[in-house]
């Protein structure tokens, strides 16, 4: 009987230990998934200087759109925390919306073949920092649900594991994203 005994508790703690590492496991996931928005979001940054400069070349007097892509984008390089990121990343889209719009009212500047090519390394780096910010949730979405699962959540919180937030985009950026685009020629 006191083999019994012992057998299900050695069971039962390697079984602990197996979840425990499984929730390590999964944080460091999170982290890197993280990571990995913020390695998208410095090249996206890098490339906003780029953007303003050859806009200025040929918008000058389109001062206060380049000023708000300036403050956008200062705004977000401070942001923390992932809430905090995510909106300052969503205003920073915003403003680089409008900068981009600019090609539409500046033929020579939509002709550019600087400007054309920094709206490609756009578009490259936004599809893989959305497809970062899917890794991310998902990974995120597979913590949270670990550590709100039994057993884990009978000794997670006190062994310090606490939910993630998702980074989500905001409403308005998620209407955007619902509507389909429209193609001119």
């Amino acid at each position: 009987m006191g083999w019994v005994v012992l057998g299900l508790l050695a069971a039962i703690v390697i079984y602990g230990v197996m979840v425990y590492n499984g929730l390590v496991a999964m944080r460091q996931r999170v982290g890197q998934a993280f990571a990995d928005i913020d390695v998208q979001l410095k090249q996206r940054h890098d490339l906003i200087p780029n953007l303003i400069e050859t806009v200025k070349g040929y918008a000058a007097h389109e001062k206060s759109t380049l000023d708000a892509v300036i403050a956008a984008r200062n705004a977000a390089q401070g942001a923390t925390g992932v809430q905090a990121q995510a909106a300052a990343e969503q205003q920073l889209s915003g403003a680089v919306g409008r900068l981009l719009a600019l090609g539409e009212a500046y033929p020579d500047l939509k002709a550019s073949a600087n400007f054309q090519q920094l709206q490609i390394d756009l578009g490259n780096v936004e599809d893989k920092l959305a497809a970062a910010r899917r890794f991310f949730n998902n990974a995120v979405g597979e913590f949270n649900a670990a550590i709100q699962a039994f057993p884990a959540v009978l000794f997670a919180p006190q062994m310090g594991f606490r939910e993630r937030e998702f980074f989500d985009v905001g409403e308005t950026a998620r209407a955007q994203l619902e509507v389909a685009p429209t193609v001119k020629f």
